[in-house]
């Protein structure tokens, strides 16, 4: 791999992330609610938070503080500035709250449900697709296919929906909602790990069962693909073990097209399974992002698109410079 392929990588991974930042810059902008601060003491004021009268002064006070009263070019020239030291400034929704510290709240839960969620569903998918596929694994494997299709076409939120009935409403076996109980002070005791870990359950099922169906059907139609190869027939023409067909031949390159999906679906771990979290109000970025789209936040989707425009756009760069490592057919930056 050349240095000048690298440099290459890396610059186009540079303008992704700026026209995908310049578009999550707009597209908010576009919508019928184009001046947040109005709306949001409008929303106050009707609730009786707020006393209505002033409300103008107010919106122009608040205006002047965010930054909004200024022509688009010079908001967006502070917005690109603003970035590039990942300062979004401060939230509109809770002021006086700065954006960061409130993505810096929320994505620790996420990163903790999803991370572990991810990684379970992946190797159990993959093994068990693999096995399906594979004619020398045990009867009961052949039937696998059937869930893996049925669990692959569900949404998460239908499955979160439906465990949240049974295992939440119904036996009353998990909470239904939230990060932790209300009764228990966050700290780094055991007690309150576990009560962390009993809250995540539901949401994390629900995830890893959608996603073993995803994984598993994937890595059927890789296995399926790989046993037709010649070098298996070969490996199996030369009397090698099934164990090690299985493993050297089939699974070994069957894996390399499900890494490139792991490290994508890694990427997009930052964005949160927004609708799962919604379901069971779970403090992570899918909630947050949730709550800003429905206050108009504009500063607060500002910071937390970007963090994931920077997260997807940096796995993909990453898999892209380490796949010639993980397969050395693949030759990057020669010319023949």
């Amino acid at each position: 791999m050349s240095i000048l392929y690298v440099l290459k990588r890396i610059g186009l991974l540079i303008i992704v992330i700026w026209a995908a930042a310049t578009l999550n810059f707009f597209i908010p902008r576009l919508s019928p609610n184009r001046d947040p601060i109005r709306e949001r003491l409008g929303q106050l004021a009707a609730s009786g938070s707020l006393n209505s009268a002033g409300i103008e002064e107010m919106v122009k006070a608040y205006q002047e503080k965010f930054g909004l009263d200024k022509p688009i070019t010079t908001q967006y020239i502070n917005y690109m500035s603003d970035i590039i030291r990942f300062d979004f400034g401060y939230s509109l929704s809770s002021y006086p709250s700065r954006v960061i510290d409130l993505i810096g709240l929320a994505l620790p839960w996420t990163l903790g449900l999803l991370i572990v969620a991810t990684f379970l569903s992946f190797t159990v998918g993959t093994i068990l697709g693999a096995l399906t596929a594979w004619p020398g694994s045990p009867p009961v494997f052949k039937f696998s296919i059937v869930p893996f299709m049925t669990l692959s076409a569900i949404p998460y939120y239908l499955l979160g929906l439906i465990l949240l009935y049974f295992l939440g409403v119904q036996t009353h076996l998990f909470p239904i909602f939230g990060g932790y109980s209300t009764a228990v002070s966050p700290n780094f005791s055991l007690e309150f790990l576990l009560d962390v870990l009993h809250h995540a359950t539901l949401p994390a099922l629900s995830i890893v069962l959608s996603g073993i169906g995803f994984w598993g059907l994937s890595m059927w139609g890789m296995m399926i693909t790989t046993l037709g190869q010649d070098y298996v027939t070969l490996a199996e023409a030369n009397g090698l073990r099934p164990r090690t067909i299985f493993l050297r031949y089939g699974l070994r390159n069957a894996i390399l097209p499900q890494s490139t999906a792991l490290a994508l679906s890694l990427g997009f771990i930052v964005s949160g399974s927004v609708l799962v979290e919604v379901v069971f109000s779970y403090p992570g970025i899918g909630t947050l992002l949730f709550q800003a789209i429905q206050g108009s936040d504009f500063f607060l989707i500002y910071g937390i698109v970007f963090i994931i425009i920077l997260s997807i756009g940096s796995a993909t760069t990453i898999i892209d410079l380490i796949y010639p490592l993980l397969d050395p057919r693949i030759q990057t930056g020669k010319t023949e």
